[in-house]
């Protein structure tokens, strides 16, 4: 077990507030002149475009995925040819919410978005959290003989998926996931460190538990888990961690 994976440093904008505009009746019930019953209805009418214009112009500017915050580049479908991944972040929400997007180069190099994803990452400050730190870092993506690979910090450990191109589809063939049961700041020789590997094509979940740093396995647990069709990045969500 490279227990040297699970050590890793934790690192560590305003959403515009939506104002709702009340309009009462306040026509002047003795005044029914022809010149102010067409006022009143165009001051309405002008009234009503107002809201809807702000409100039509916030979802437009809701989700601005502008700051980078990870770019990996390499081959994903096995051509030869540069591809790229990139994480950006949406500022403008006070939930700083992240979105994932692939790249894939075609002839000349040119890159063609392949896909696109706001629920892969979870949000720094999440809704379901009263919009708290969630205490993880933007999971880390490294890309290695075709395979795209994503680290990310869970309770108590790490996680690692690792996806692969095939048929238009990047899809989930293998888990890696450290934790521990330690419930301090620090760790020692009682500490128990459980290793999963999940292999999602053969369908073998394999827990390994064994005491820091000793290297000496305390227990094996095996399990045939088969997953049909293979999860796809498409459709993957960050809650997901707990299936593996």
């Amino acid at each position: 077990m490279n227990v040297v994976k699970y050590v890793k440093v934790y690192m560590n904008l305003m959403d515009p507030k939506a104002y709702i505009l009340n309009l009462t009746n306040g026509a002047d019930q003795n005044n029914r002149g022809g010149f102010n019953k067409s006022f009143y209805r165009s001051i309405a009418f002008i009234l009503m475009l107002v809201p809807l214009n702000l409100f039509s112009q916030n979802i437009v500017s809701r989700k601005k995925y502008t700051y980078q915050i990870r770019e990996e580049i390499g081959d994903l479908n096995n051509d030869g040819k540069m591809d790229k991944i990139t994480v950006n972040m949406d500022t403008t929400d006070n939930s700083q919410p992240l979105r994932l997007q692939i790249f894939l180069s075609e002839n000349q190099g040119k890159l063609t978005l392949a896909l696109t994803s706001d629920q892969a990452i979870e949000p720094q400050y999440p809704v379901e959290n009263q919009r708290k730190y969630n205490g993880f870092q933007v999971p880390d993506f490294i890309i290695e003989k075709g395979i795209l690979k994503m680290w990310q910090e869970i309770k108590g450990g790490n996680i690692t998926y690792h996806f692969k191109y095939n048929r238009g589809n990047f899809e989930l063939i293998y888990v890696e996931k450290l934790t521990s049961d330690i419930a301090k700041s620090y760790f020692d020789e009682n500490t128990i460190f459980t290793e999963t590997k999940f292999d999602l094509i053969r369908g073998i979940r394999t827990e390994t538990d064994e005491h820091f740093g000793s290297g000496k396995v305390l227990s094996i647990r095996k399990k045939t888990v088969l997953i049909r069709p293979l999860p796809r990045l498409q459709d993957f969500k960050f809650s997901d961690k707990n299936r593996y």
